[in-house]
């Protein structure tokens, strides 16, 4: 029967180009319609209910997508061959900020102004043409990575009915009372004029990046009768702050209760001899040079007066500027004093700290508690209000140096530095950032919090550290979230107020059904400016002059994503009874960044909504790098270009690369070129290399899938396959992708370079069926394992020596179908064991495998149940007898066996320093112990990694290595001048063969050899011409004297000779 049975008239190649034989796949997947049928055929069965986090298709794909991507289809094909339904439904995340950015850089927007003269209507049109730009493009991606998706049925964010479920889901969050439009201190984008939540500025590590900014020391006179009541009048409390554009609304100071503080005088060489200063001890140290001291012991015995925090609370201070002075226009009456507040320390700056109750979430929490209101100085855009006259208009940040330079000129500076540090940005626009009080809906996240951590407990994560870790920390401390943004393209908010506030009423809106009744039309588009057309007439108004009208916020992003689970199937107008029977979903997958962004939305409305978990199982994975371990840039050229991969290594490569690797787990992954070959060599090769195999040797036989041979070699590779099946099965269902991965690339390397290494004289034969029909069997049930990690070659192998559709429609194997040997597994595993040392012995001692030896001794634990196994490692090594030697105490005395001590100096030298070349000199003299498996060098113990152990014997004719049992072997290095010649004449048998390949010569053609060889060669090769004939199917072999023309090949130790092969005729 020849392969490939689904292409006939083809032929198996030998090397394919990948690639290629995966184009030819997706196209017979698309012709055959293969996804939807791997769908229907799980009609009526369990369902594995997976969640699609959407991605912006308003951006080309990138290699966080391609890895969650992998993800998300190598688990959903797995529970497939398991029996279970599931669907894979797409999905397009299309409002927000990325959408608005886009419209803006397509229209040339470059602030918020602009977009109001231009009309809502017309800017959102440009943001919705812009957040499905690369929809094509994204199918492409998403169908040549292998990943199988419904995009006919998909769903966007924009739809009306998912946003009629997310209008649904606010109604019912303020009906429970889980939603209030409150007045916080927020991060807000002053370059988007919106809010942020706090999740947000934690999903990734740049969000914060490093910035340099002028950081200044400012002084406050304390005056009053407090003051003076302990003895600081006219003394000068210290504050520091990174932000001089907070400070003229600077309304009080905060110190800490339980700290220590200190008044100390100028000293001799200060520039203001006389004036005593306010700080905290602990500080003292960073701010002895502007205090007038050479050192810090001298500048702390110079402290005069000591206080608590607590003692300092009420004293008022000089303000620092005079731009709200008015305390009955400002209400500021309670201001200018200091504050006791537990948040203060003194890990920077003074230990007293400048309070803006506008820009600082504490700031604005302790001076609520004394009654000082909060008092906004800029505008929308981060510039200040005319109010502050010496800076009015100048942006926040542009306005620092002119604040600093009028502190200087009224001597209220008393030191400015050069400050370092990592400062949020905005992570979509990458602005930095400021803090600033606004009114914003909230999503009370504190009032279900602990219930949230409850649920957290019914999820099982992927690492599972995230779970207690990353995830449940953040949980435990979670802050209400802020889910309105000033902004246009979005989800509304569907609130109504009315807009006379003497007739003030509020109504909230969670249906279309709800709008129709009370506006008398039914919507046909929620977003903005048509939804904010609906208005009517405030029933609460007598008079009838006041209108209801919608606020005009729309609804965070991450909302939207957060409903993803109801939104996508119009829940609760639809579906109700579907989803609450497919909630939580069975998985969701994506970077470890979603702690704080899609894992939390969805948390936080689900257990506010459904007091029930999203999910249930999650892979939080990791984010790769580029080939410097940095992150990936195009301008650097760090990374590998994805479509360049597909060309030349194949999607499977770069599938097996990425969820073979610790990504998976959490850590983070260096892409590089070499490591996604790599995948290539480790399994798709050897997995080819067994299909051409077969195909080569399979001739008119029909070969059967069966599992019932007796012949040793076949029950050991049906056990181990057995084995395979479980262990695999384990893996996929805990979703740990890299040990399945794993368990692949052992088997694989055990069928190859094993079982068909070893079974070669039999298929060479033709006739063993058992041969043919075992490898026949395993080669299936191997495509089958490993389908989900290399989908589209599996496929075509799987095809080829079976005729079947598809392997995907396949069910997955069953363990009990194969025969169970433990025994026979664990020895052959161990014959693989002492063989792998035996030939890594041979290496390290330059005496190559078709060298023949004398003797190898195995001194083992159970050594003699090797016995039956002898004429396989004999021959495995080339050596001529076997002795099998049970591990007793004294095994290593008696055989003469020392320890060699290698340090590793990589690993050992940061932990140890300069001491490492001492230790290493101990070593080699012999001069370390080896206690209850603790090494010790001198007086230092090596811990595991940092040294290596190394077996020596007394004979140097005698090589030894250990065994991972504990055991070792000793390989006898003599050679003798007959073993010499022997292995001379096998070095040309394998020159022989190759040059048969390269003759295009079939390997049952008989052929007339010719060997031009020098005296040493000649003599050995006389006394081998039987050898010679009987390996290489030579009919005839002639000698003759090596010419001095053309290339050579090495043979023996330093002979040489030519090849010459035809076909017998």
């Amino acid at each position: 029967m020849a392969f490939p049975r689904h292409r006939p008239g083809s032929s198996v190649e030998p090397s394919p180009s990948f690639p290629a034989v995966e184009t030819k796949v997706l196209k017979d997947w698309k012709d055959g319609d293969t996804f939807r049928k791997s769908v229907a055929a799980r009609e009526g069965c369990e369902e594995w209910v997976f969640y699609d986090g959407p991605p912006f298709a308003n951006g080309l794909p990138h290699y966080g997508h391609l890895l969650t991507g992998y993800a998300k289809d190598v688990f959903p094909r797995f529970h497939t061959m398991r029996g279970k339904q599931v669907h894979r439904r797409f999905g397009w995340d299309t409002h927000g900020l990325p959408a608005e950015l886009e419209a803006e850089r397509q229209l040339g927007i470059t602030n918020k102004s602009q977009i109001e003269e231009m009309g809502i209507a017309a800017f959102n049109q440009a943001a919705k043409d812009s957040v499905l730009k690369y929809t094509d493009e994204w199918q492409e991606y998403v169908t040549r990575q292998a990943r199988w998706v419904d995009f006919e049925n998909d769903y966007k964010t924009l739809d009306i009915t998912f946003m009629e479920s997310v209008m649904w889901a606010f109604s019912t969050l303020h009906n429970k009372g889980l939603a209030y439009e409150g007045y916080r201190v927020l991060p807000y984008c002053w370059r988007d004029q919106t809010p942020l939540s706090n999740h947000e500025l934690r999903m990734d590590d740049d969000v914060y990046k490093s910035r340099q900014d002028q950081s200044v020391t400012v002084t406050f006179p304390l005056e009053g009768e407090a003051a003076q009541a302990l003895g600081l009048e006219g003394v000068l409390a210290l504050a520091w702050t990174t932000t001089p554009w907070t400070l003229p609304t600077n309304a009080a100071l905060a110190v800490g209760p339980e700290v220590a503080y200190g008044v100390v005088p100028a000293g001799p060489a200060s520039s203001q001899p006389g004036q005593q200063y306010l700080l905290a001890l602990d500080t003292i140290d960073n701010y002895r040079k502007e205090l007038g001291y050479e050192d810090s012991a001298e500048a702390r015995a110079a402290v005069t007066l000591e206080f608590t925090g607590s003692e300092l609370g009420g004293i008022h201070y000089r303000r620092v500027f005079d731009y709200y002075a008015d305390s009955d226009q400002w209400d500021m009456s309670g201001a200018w004093r200091i504050l006791v507040a537990d948040y203060v320390a003194t890990g920077e700056g003074t230990g007293i700290v400048h309070q803006a109750p506008a820009y600082g979430e504490d700031d604005q929490i302790t001076c609520a508690e004394a009654g000082i209101p909060v008092i906004i100085s800029v505008d929308d855009a981060g510039c200040f209000l005319d109010e502050v006259a010496d800076v009015a208009g100048l942006q926040v940040f542009d306005a620092n140096k002119p604040l600093t330079r009028l502190l200087r000129e009224s001597g209220r500076l008393f030191a400015e530095r050069s400050y370092d540090h990592s400062y949020p940005h905005c992570w979509r626009c990458r602005t930095p950032l400021i803090y600033k009080a606004v009114s914003s809906w909230f999503v009370k996240v504190t009032e279900i919090r602990d219930r949230m951590v409850e649920l957290n407990q019914d999820i099982r994560w992927v690492p599972g550290n995230v779970k207690d870790g990353q995830f449940g920390k953040w949980l435990s401390n979670a802050r209400d979230w802020s889910i309105s943004r000033n902004r246009y393209w979005g989800s509304p908010i569907p609130v109504w107020k009315s807009d006379n506030p003497e007739f003030p009423r509020v109504d909230v809106y969670g249906s279309l059904e709800e709008l129709e009744k009370d506006f008398g039309a039914k919507p046909d588009d929620l977003h903005r400016p048509k939804i904010d057309e609906l208005h009517r007439p405030n029933p609460d108004d007598p008079s009838g002059q006041s209108t209801m009208r919608r606020i005009p916020d729309v609804l965070d992003v991450w909302f939207d994503s957060g409903s993803m689970p109801f939104a996508q199937v119009h829940y609760p107008f639809e579906n109700q009874e579907w989803f609450d029977t497919h909630n939580p979903a069975d998985f969701i997958v994506e970077y470890i960044g979603q702690t704080r962004g899609w894992f939390y939305t969805m948390h936080v409305l689900s257990t506010a909504l459904f007091d029930r978990p999203a999910f249930s199982q999650v892979i939080s994975h990791g984010i790769v790098l580029g080939s410097d371990g940095q992150k990936m840039s195009k301008s650097l050229r760090n990374y590998p270009d994805v479509s360049e991969v597909f060309e030349r290594d194949g999607a499977d490569a770069m599938r097996w690369f990425l969820m073979s690797s610790s990504v998976i787990r959490g850590g983070n992954l260096v892409v590089s070129e070499e490591g996604i070959r790599e995948g290539v060599r480790q399994f798709l090769l050897p997995l080819w290399s067994t299909y051409y195999f077969l195909g080569l040797y399979v001739g008119d036989h029909e070969p059967r899938w069966r599992s019932d041979s007796s012949h040793i070699l076949d029950r050991y590779i049906l056990a181990k396959t057995r084995d395979l099946i479980d262990a695999t099965t384990t893996e996929y269902e805990a979703l740990d992708s890299p040990m399945a991965a794993q368990h692949l690339r052992n088997f694989a390397d055990v069928l190859t370079n094993w079982y068909v290494r070893r079974s070669r004289d039999r298929f060479w034969a033709g006739s063993d069926t058992d041969a043919l029909d075992t490898l026949y069997t395993v080669l299936e049930t191997l495509c089958r394992v490993a389908a989900p990690l290399a989908p589209l070659i599996t496929e075509e192998v799987w095809r080829g020596i079976t005729g079947g559709e598809s392997v995907h429609l396949c069910d997955w194997p069953k363990v009990e179908d194969f025969p169970a040997d433990a025994e026979l597994v664990a020895t052959m595993d161990r014959v693989r064991d002492v063989a792998s040392a035996g030939l890594a012995l041979r290496k390290a001692h330059s005496r190559r495998v078709r060298l023949p030896l004398t003797t190898l001794t195995i001194v083992s634990e159970g050594a003699r149940d090797l016995v039956g196994f002898s004429d396989i490692i004999a021959e495995e090594l080339n050596v001529a007898g076997i002795e099998c030697v049970d591990l007793d105490d004294q095994a290593i005395q008696r055989f003469g066996i020392g320890q060699k001590l290698i340090p590793n100096s990589r690993a050992l030298g940061p932990r140890v320093g300069g001491a490492i070349q001492g230790i290493i000199a101990r070593a080699k003299a012999g001069e370390w112990s080896i206690e209850k498996g603790v090494v010790t060098v001198g007086d230092t113990e090596l811990q595991e990694g940092e040294y290596t152990l190394e077996l020596t014997s007394a004979s140097e004719e005698t090589a030894v290595s250990f065994l991972e049992d504990g055991g070792f072997v000793l390989l006898d290095t003599t050679v003798s001048p007959e073993q010499e010649a022997e292995g001379l004449a096998r070095d040309a048998i394998r020159w022989i063969q190759q040059e048969r390949k390269n003759a295009g010569l079939e390997v049952s053609d008989r052929i007339d050899l010719v060997l031009e060889v020098d005296e040493t060669a000649r003599e050995a090769l006389e006394n081998h011409r039987e050898l010679l004939g009987q390996e290489t199917l030579s009919t005839t072999v002639s000698l003759e004297p090596l010419g001095a023309k053309g290339e050579t090949l090495p043979v023996g130790s330093g002979s040489q000779l030519r090849v010459r092969v035809s076909r017998h005729v």
